[in-house]
């Protein structure tokens, strides 16, 4: 559905989001094949403890999960700094409806960057994971759509696990620094869009030796590098002791609050997240029109991704409904099922066979969106596609299904593979069927005065 949009100045503006509470609990990933890491309970080899913040309906740890899917993003922390100074991080962004996954490896003074760039790589496996885990808290709340983030040292690791990654949508580096492995070079190796922060104030890793080569050694076809004019190394996070202690000592020149470049940095994350975690093209215009007048930064650009504008309007003929956008993927939904798809409908238009609200999800290149919903009333056999004579609702069933028929005649079932499983004599009207049918797909043939129709039937026990 379109975006709703508020103006917060006359320059910028923010996608209005619906608010969630945000839930909390540690999960212990285990990669067998190597040791050490942080935490226990995860089994046999290196230990990746993990804190997650979701989005929840009433704030604690270990509380359900509000209904619906999030995307991941998967953060790492500085160097000698702890997963909770983040905490502003997910308070604004858990939200807005953001899974965020914090491994607290390689938190002590001698840190390995191959190890945690690794770490972050598997948690982001991991966490996808969780979603088919029955006895995860966030069990089918979790999109297939994840990022990876990260500060300082977790910056540069998160170019080590972008690199030759095809799982993740994009990145997102805080300040990255130069790792060993380097970071520089492994960015030649990372293809998904990319967004780097920078800071002119920071003196702990100077732009010109950290993160502008590792921008421009990035091999994605989309990034951009925003440079916060008078911003901090350290300011990304709340004041944490090791991070503002060597800020302290090395000088830079800090014009701004901390709060302040919390500001400008999610005048920018936000719209990057929606637009690859959420497929919503139209913050792409956001992110740009902000950057290009946004008088808090500097910036840097090379992306030839393009970013179609779906339309999302519906043209109404009775029971048939079409979508106005050409081009693209369709996937019909019915609105009164939590938007729950209509097997096998992926066609521009949809013929409604019972009354209902529908709506379509039209995918075109990176970008998602979903139109209005449609109300279908006073649906009746004289509307149905002429190719039949009957009504078969609800479609999909769990096996409980009403047919209409306009004429006397003889109901089949008939598997895919030709198997006749049900077959009775039906008069004309409405019939009551109570099948008792694995989930799948099936034919329902109607036989009446030498005539042989067919209709989908689709059974789902899920419904």
């Amino acid at each position: 559905m379109k975006s709703i949009i508020i103006l917060l100045t006359t320059t910028f503006s923010f996608v209005l989001f619906g608010q969630h509470e945000v839930g909390h609990t540690t999960i212990t990933f285990n990669d067998a094949g190597r040791t050490g890491g942080f935490g226990s309970g995860g089994g046999p080899g290196r230990q990746i403890q993990t804190e997650v913040y979701y989005p929840a309906d009433m704030a604690g740890t270990d509380v359900a999960a509000t209904n619906g899917e999030f995307p991941v993003i998967v953060f790492g922390h500085g160097f000698s700094m702890s997963w909770d100074a983040y905490e502003n991080i997910w308070e604004e962004l858990v939200p807005r409806g953001f899974i965020l996954a914090f491994p607290r490896t390689e938190g002590g003074f001698a840190p390995s960057h191959d190890e945690f760039g690794l770490d972050l790589a598997l948690v982001e496996t991991q966490m996808q994971n969780e979603n088919s885990n029955a006895s995860s808290v966030l069990f089918e709340h979790i999109t297939s759509n994840s990022i990876i983030m990260g500060h300082s040292m977790g910056g540069g690791a998160t170019i080590l696990a972008a690199a030759n990654n095809s799982n993740i949508k994009a990145i997102i580096c805080l300040a990255p620094a130069e790792t060993t492995p380097s970071a520089i070079t492994a960015a030649a190796n990372v293809s998904v869009p990319a967004l780097i922060f920078s800071a002119d104030g920071d003196a702990v890793t100077p732009a010109a030796d950290h993160h502008t080569p590792i921008y421009n050694g990035l091999g994605s076809s989309c990034k951009y590098f925003v440079n916060i004019l008078g911003g901090a190394h350290c300011y990304y996070a709340n004041s944490n002791f090791s991070c503002d202690l060597g800020e302290t000592a090395s000088g830079g020149t800090i014009t701004i609050s901390r709060q302040d470049q919390h500001t400008i940095m999610f005048r920018y994350v936000i719209p990057w997240l929606n637009l690859y975690l959420k497929s919503d093209c139209a913050e792409n215009q956001v992110f740009e029109n902000d950057i290009m007048n946004d008088g808090d930064v500097t910036y840097l650009s090379s992306c030839t991704t393009t970013f179609p504008a779906i339309d999302v309007n519906l043209t109404v003929n009775g029971p048939l409904l079409t979508s106005d956008h050409i081009g693209g993927m369709y996937q019909w939904v019915d609105c009164n099922s939590n938007y729950s798809e209509i097997v096998g409908e992926q066609a521009q238009s949809f013929q409604a066979s019972q009354n209902g609200n529908y709506a379509v999800i039209i995918e075109d290149g990176p970008c998602k969106d979903t139109s209005n919903c449609v109300q279908v009333t006073n649906l009746s056999l004289d509307q149905l596609n002429k190719k039949t004579d009957f009504l078969v609702y609800p479609n999909p069933s769990k096996g409980d299904i009403t047919l209409e028929t306009m004429t006397a005649g003889i109901i089949q079932i008939v598997s895919l593979d030709g198997k006749l499983i049900f077959e009775k004599d039906n008069h004309a009207g409405q019939t009551k069927l109570n099948l008792d049918l694995d989930e799948g797909i099936y034919i329902l043939r109607y036989l009446s005065d030498g005539e042989h129709q067919i209709e989908r039937l689709f059974i789902s026990h899920k419904q």
